[in-house]
């Protein structure tokens, strides 16, 4: 069943938090709250920071309706980066994320199916001699990219010939395409549409080398929990929340994932 909730002029539906099942419960709350870890670095699912200095966005709103059917208090734990946050999985800093799911993370994340997905390609600078996505790996063809993120993490596994030039942070990774006048920058398309209108003559590539699927994930030892979140997921796409909070945020280069009801943790 469910019910509505109001909160900042805004109305969310949830399920009922007396169904849940209480050891998913004991397992997404060990401390009587539920602790979120949010990447402040994706900028698409985290629009900003309340006065309060708690984030905005609709990876946020997600994870309060969440605490809503646990019936539980919220606290964000903030990272700068989705690696630091992957990273922090097995140290009990947080309850439960949302990040890209990938193999990767997977080893110390049990994910639900995708919420949202977002594509990830190429920017060319002008005059570069690429057309295509599939003409980047290639021999001489440097690619900067944002160390640790889900599209680093998929060309680390796909690129065989191209050379892979990490940064730190996403802003660092456009600097180092720019300054060192690197032949190809990797990212979310709606940044690299961005960055393009920065750059004469710049090109972003045609379609897509992956989606990026933007999931919720709890630490692999929490099985009820990840049962829970699944289905969690599967309500609200079908429902229509993560297209309320879409349009509520008024992001663009989010795509509601296909419903997976049969997916497993």
């Amino acid at each position: 069943m469910l019910r509505s909730y109001a909160e900042r002029g805004i109305i969310f539906f949830t399920t009922r938090h007396q169904s849940v099942d209480q050891d998913a419960l004991s397992q997404l709350t060990p401390h009587g709250v539920l602790r979120v870890g949010i990447n402040l670095g994706n900028f698409l699912l985290v629009s900003g920071r309340d006065p309060f200095g708690s984030p905005q966005g609709v990876a946020p709103d997600l994870a309060r309706e969440i605490a809503v059917c646990l019936d539980a208090p919220l606290e964000y734990v903030l990272f700068s980066s989705p690696r630091e946050l992957a990273d922090a999985a097995e140290s009990s800093v947080w309850d439960i994320c949302l990040i890209g799911a990938e193999p990767t993370r997977a080893q110390s994340i049990l994910f639900t199916s995708a919420y949202v997905e977002i594509d990830a390609t190429y920017l060319v600078p002008s005059g570069s001699r690429l057309r295509s996505i599939e003409e980047v790996d290639q021999s001489g063809v440097r690619i900067a990219v944002a160390a640790g993120s889900a599209y680093d993490l998929w060309l680390t596994r796909h690129i065989q010939h191209a050379e892979l030039i990490r940064t730190d942070t996403l802003d660092a990774s456009y600097a180092c395409f720019v300054e060192q006048k690197l032949e190809v920058l990797a990212g979310l398309k709606p940044r690299l549409l961005s960055d393009a209108k920065e750059l004469p003559g710049a090109r972003v590539l045609d379609g897509r080398f992956t989606a990026i699927q933007q999931a919720i994930g709890t630490p692999r030892c929490n099985e009820a929990g990840a049962a829970f979140l699944c289905a969690f997921v599967e309500e609200a796409k079908v429902s229509g929340l993560i297209a309320r909070l879409i349009k509520r945020h008024d992001v663009r280069g989010l795509s509601i994932a296909p419903s997976s009801t049969t997916h497993k943790p």
